[in-house]
């Protein structure tokens, strides 16, 4: 069922129904008695300061003393409940997207950068989750209120009614002053993401750049970008200005006739000078609630835009949907692609046998990269299948697909961290290190396997994340195993080490190697030759190697 802002923005109060309410409460309680404030004030001119009694000015002091206590630890608690409510809330949206962005499905990253899916995971969730924290001082808002018209029909039936029947048409107002600012702020919000994403590209990329010269585009790129976002901004912080102002102008013109109104009553003798003196301390007083109420509905534009974008994200359809079928266990290993089209695939028939080391050669490589995301279940064929143990992969759940077949894509990134800890799957396989070369890698660093890695590893060379990439795939022991070019950074000697220690390691399982390496074809059982995303020959290395298109993409 598809998830809307709206639905975001109520499943995130719901959740901290209890820490939101004890809030509104303790705030309630706060605004409650800061009406009360001008009161007690108003009752010590008529009952001390004008009785002449020190007893009676003694005792109304200790318990404007005793309220004032009352005020400072009803807010401070209201305020950290208020605080918990928002950081657990954006916590679970957090969770929310991080489990939509990793489900197996995919699907999340379409159209979207990298950089994006982190704003949207931070920025938007923080300022969801800040709605809860922001309510309970409206509901305190409307508290302040009531109270201030209760006081003042208890003075005054004209003073009272004057606040009660203005408020509600004060509040419609300031939700309609809210809307150029929450559509001003969800444009700021994608601007600002797509800018982040653009960045964490370029930071990505940034040797490449260097490498083809290509620093001067990217930066005129990302200030395009950067300029874009920067004028959102503006644009939304004017919005925000003229919302605020707007709202101090309404809510000024509101205290000015409570002032005017109560003034008139004092001069006609309907009220005491205490009471006069409470009404205006009382309408000095609205100038909170309603600057709370502007700061609530500046929040609430805001959060209904970040609902937004968030429900975008969790309602994008999965790459791939789940399916009810499954691989018998232990898996065999027996892959199987019949008529397989995608992409660039056209009618791709071939099968790796329970144990066999096959290497396949693609001269396009986008016919590869389409090869990888049927045989992963990234994505599902267009026409044809592919099977597992006779079991179409694309009737079986995707976790279930990745727990039998892993695809260690040519990019895999290691993550920030010990070498050793980029093995998530468990401890260190001394077999795995050995057959990609990490025990050289290892002794080359100051502390081996304990030596830290920067982001995705780019204090490593090439080769070596390379290596250490291929090992933690090796670890995993999967029952079928495609590599994408696992050796295009290390040296010829080091190359023809991983090819014999591969195949070794992986007797008995089934291996795809996707690549146009000749030390790993050379190692491979069999060889399928895929021409213009089609099957254009098969046999050993050797064999092939007789063949003018096998040479122009391996041995060239």
């Amino acid at each position: 069922m598809s998830t809307t802002g709206r639905e975001v923005l109520r499943r995130s109060i719901t959740g901290q129904r209890r820490p939101v309410t004890l809030a509104a409460l303790l705030t309630a309680c706060h605004q409650g008695g800061e009406a009360l404030v001008p009161v007690v004030i108003g009752v010590v001119i008529d009952r001390a300061v004008a009785g002449g009694s020190v007893s009676t000015l003694i005792f109304w002091l200790a318990v404007l003393g005793v309220l004032f206590a009352a005020l400072s630890t009803s807010y401070r608690l209201g305020a950290r409940f208020g605080e918990r409510a928002a950081e657990r809330a954006a916590h679970d949206l957090r969770l929310d997207i991080g489990r939509r962005v990793l489900h197996p499905g995919g699907g999340a990253e379409t159209g979207n950068l990298a950089g994006e899916l982190v704003s949207i995971g931070t920025s938007d969730a923080k300022r969801v989750g800040q709605v809860n924290g922001v309510l309970p001082f409206g509901v305190a808002g409307l508290a302040g209120l009531l109270v201030s018209a209760v006081v003042l029909l208890t003075m005054s039936v004209p003073l009272g009614l004057l606040v009660l029947l203005g408020t509600p048409p004060m509040l419609y107002l300031a939700h309609l002053i809210g809307k150029p600012l929450e559509r001003r702020s969800e444009a700021e919000q994608e601007r600002s993401a797509f800018a982040s994403g653009v960045a964490t590209d370029l930071v990505a990329g940034l040797r490449v750049l260097k490498g083809v010269g290509a620093e001067r585009a990217a930066v005129d790129r990302y200030r395009r970008t950067s300029q874009d976002s920067l004028r959102a901004t503006l644009r939304a912080a004017r919005a925000q200005a003229w919302h605020n102002g707007a709202l101090l102008a309404l809510t000024g013109i509101f205290i000015a006739v409570v002032a005017l109104v109560g003034g008139n009553l004092a001069a006609a003798g309907d009220i005491s000078v205490g009471d006069l003196v409470a009404a205006v301390g009382l309408a000095q007083y609205l100038i909170t609630p309603f600057s709370i109420f502007s700061w609530v509905n500046g929040e609430l534009a805001q959060g209904r835009a970040s609902a937004a974008r968030i429900a975008d994200v969790l309602n994008a359809p999965p790459a791939v949907d789940a399916g009810e079928a499954t691989i018998p266990a232990p898996a065999a290993g027996h892959v199987r692609l019949s008529a397989l089209g995608r992409g660039a695939l056209r009618d791709v028939g071939f099968e790796a046998r329970p144990g066999e080391l096959l290497g396949v050669v693609a001269t396009d490589p986008a016919a590869a990269t389409d090869l990888l995301d049927c045989l992963g279940r990234a994505a599902d064929p267009a026409t044809g299948s592919v099977s597992v143990d006779a079991v179409d992969l694309s009737t079986v759940d995707p976790s279930r697909v990745r727990e039998v077949v892993l695809v260690a894509a040519h990019d895999a990134d290691l993550f920030a961290g010990t070498v050793a800890e980029n093995f998530a799957t468990g401890p260190l396989s001394e077999e795995a290190m050995s057959a990609a070369a990490v025990d050289e890698v290892a002794g080359a660093l100051p502390d081996g396997v304990a030596t830290e890695v920067t982001e995705r590893g780019r204090s490593l060379s090439g080769g070596q994340r390379q290596r250490v990439a291929l090992a933690r795939a090796l670890a995993v022991d999967a029952p079928v195993l495609v590599l994408h070019d696992p050796t295009t950074a290390v040296d010829t000697v080091t190359e023809a080490r991983i090819a014999a220690g591969l195949a070794a390691l992986r007797r008995g399982r089934t291996t795809i190697l996707v690549t146009t390496s000749p030390a790993l074809l050379a190692a491979a059982d069999r060889v399928v030759l895929l021409d213009d995303g089609r099957i254009a020959g098969e046999g050993s290395h050797a064999e092939l190697a007789g063949r003018a298109d096998y040479r122009a993409a391996v041995l060239s």
